[in-house]
């Protein structure tokens, strides 16, 4: 047991000097007197000058300080000791994951005298041997790096902070596909939130499915190489994500970034006279708000974006029955003039598009021969139940090629894309200790596909193949911070996270279907309720003629009678 304490204390002891971790920053240096002899004891104090937090620490025997775990901001650095003058040095910028060097010279005199000293950090790093790029949010909205809609934000279409990727040297990044950084493999970078771990596990290069909103982000260092130990596991980078807190002064912002047809250039020298624009629709909104709840104590900052698209479709044919075919009329099937495709055993020509009837099958001279259906006719008694009931869900033919066999249909459709990350961060000032709270949710709903990457189909439910995503992933985290002395420093983090990514059946109206095939078509055999079923198998294996697509099924001109013969052995008890 003994050892077990000895240990704990170790590791908290150790804690202080373990620079640069997790998401906070680090200042470290040296308290000495004019004759540059080191000074223990001084008291040292950093102090937020948002929010008028304090971290305060003492110089070792060697004259050493070290204040970690801060989180980034601006801070004011003192130090005093009786017998010299107080040092007061403002304006000095902490930024996630580093380590600054400020070396305190105090001056013999009054403790009431103040040197006051109105510089930042040096540049210079000279505490880790890390390489990391730190970028904020307003360096975000101020160059043209996130798309809104489209591919250049992915398929959530709101805007995506990763794409800061390219300001890095030697990176690579395609939204939701690829991320690489200075040569490694590809999609093996950490993204973490307020130190709360937000890779994506099950599709790496994806990141915008637990992105945080853009105008919520305080800062984030990406680090590329020579980062410590504790993130391991990493082979291409490190996210480190730090959200805004609120201070002692209220602010918020309102943003809506859209677009809207009246904007675009429309089509010149038409012969009607007017200058028409295709319909756009987009809009990327929110707002912030930050500030105290008690002040000097407890802060708040809330955030909302939100991503909405609608899109109507009207130019996609897709090819489906025409009314002979479902009367079983294939006679159109078979070319004005036909191509003689082969003789049969009984001298009888073979046509491109002729239907063979499979319950005429015989041999002849050790062959097996079938009989062509009358006119390329299929009576209507050999169409199975199941069958029936598929075709019969299938909208009637329109448009301009109507009468077509293929590309007989076009439907117009709207399809959306809403995509929302609101997300709440608390911060508690409890005596020594230091309590934050953070929680987001990244949302999308997109009940029609996502007719960017070419998914959609615009055929009605249940035929529609096209499945809407429904994607959730909250995300906790919870950080305390506390000073057990002025040399010990106890960091606790706990937090959760996860990523609901749903597909079911829906309507267009994003009403989830649980699909009973067996009950709405009669088809038996064990079928899970949850989709429409999946159909194949009715293609031949042989002959070389062209494929006509009709609904779900595809009948090959040449050699049709496998489809017939499934078509008619079939039935309702055996389906």
């Amino acid at each position: 047991m003994r050892r077990l304490v000895v240990g704990i204390c170790l590791f908290f002891i150790a804690a202080p000097f373990s620079y640069g971790q997790s998401d906070r920053g680090t200042i470290t240096g040296t308290i000495s007197d004019p004759t540059n002899a080191v000074i223990p004891g001084a008291s040292v104090v950093a102090t937020n000058a948002e929010t008028g937090a304090k971290y305060e620490t003492i110089s070792t025997e060697t004259g050493n300080y070290t204040l970690p775990q801060l989180p980034p901001g601006t801070y004011q650095l003192s130090a005093e000791l009786p017998g010299f003058k107080k040092y007061t040095r403002q304006g000095i910028t902490v930024l996630i994951a580093t380590t600054l060097r400020i070396d305190v010279g105090l001056q013999v005199g009054a403790a009431t005298d103040e040197v006051t000293v109105n510089a930042d950090a040096p540049l210079l790093r000279t505490e880790s041997g890390d390489l990391s790029h730190n970028v904020n949010s307003e360096r975000l909205d101020e160059l043209p790096l996130l798309g809104i809609g489209g591919v250049l934000s992915g398929s959530a279409g709101i805007r995506n902070p990763y794409a800061m990727v390219q300001l890095i040297p030697g990176s690579t990044w395609t939204p939701n596909s690829l991320v690489r950084l200075n040569g490694t493999p590809a999609n093996t970078q950490s993204f973490r939130i307020e130190g709360q771990d937000a890779s994506n596990t099950g599709t790496p290069g994806v990141p915008a499915q637990s992105q945080p909103g853009v105008d919520a982000i305080q800062e984030v260092a990406i680090q590329t190489s020579n980062f410590a130990a504790e993130y391991g596991q990493v082979g291409g980078g490190v996210f480190n994500v730090t959200m805004k807190s609120g201070s002692n002064q209220f602010h918020g912002t309102v943003f809506d970034y859209f677009v809207n047809e009246a904007f675009n250039a429309g089509t010149p020298f038409l012969s009607t006279g007017t200058n028409s624009r295709p319909r756009a629709r987009r809009n990327d909104y929110g707002g912030t708000v930050g500030g105290p709840i008690r002040r000097e104590k407890t802060f708040f900052f809330f955030s909302f974006e939100q991503f909405r698209e609608v899109q109507y479709v009207n130019n996609q044919f897709q090819s489906i029955p025409i009314a002979a075919y479902r009367r079983g009329d294939f006679s159109s099937a078979i070319p004005a003039t036909p191509k003689v495709i082969g003789v049969d055993p009984l001298g009888r020509q073979m046509l491109e598009g002729m239907i063979y009837d499979p319950s005429t099958t015989r041999p002849v001279n050790g062959q097996l021969v079938r009989d062509p259906f009358p006119n390329n006719q299929i009576d209507p008694k050999f169409f199975d139940p199941v069958a029936v009931k598929i075709q019969n869900l299938f909208p009637v033919t329109n448009g301009p090629n109507a009468n077509d066999l293929t590309g007989n249909y076009v439907s117009t459709y709207p399809t959306t894309r809403h995509t929302q990350v609101p997300s709440v961060k608390v911060d508690q000032i409890l005596g020594k200790g230091k309590l934050s709270f953070f929680w987001q949710k990244t949302q999308t709903t997109n009940p029609d596909g996502n007719t960017i990457f070419g998914q959609s189909d615009g055929l009605p439910d249940p035929l529609s193949t096209v499945l809407g995503t429904f994607q959730n992933a909250p995300l906790y985290r919870l950080n305390y911070d506390y000073t057990l002395t002025p040399t010990m420093l106890l960091h606790l983090g706990a937090g959760y996270r996860s990523n609901y990514f749903l597909v079911p059946s829906v309507t267009r109206e994003g009403k989830i279907v649980n699909y009973n095939a067996e009950k709405e078509l009669g088809l038996k055999g064990g079928i899970e309720n949850k989709f429409f079923p999946t159909m194949s198998g009715f293609l031949a294996a042989n002959g070389t003629g062209g494929m006509k697509t009709i609904g779900s099924e595809a009948f090959q001109s040449n050699h049709a009678e496998p489809v017939i013969q499934r078509l008619h052995e079939l039935g309702p008890e055996k389906s």
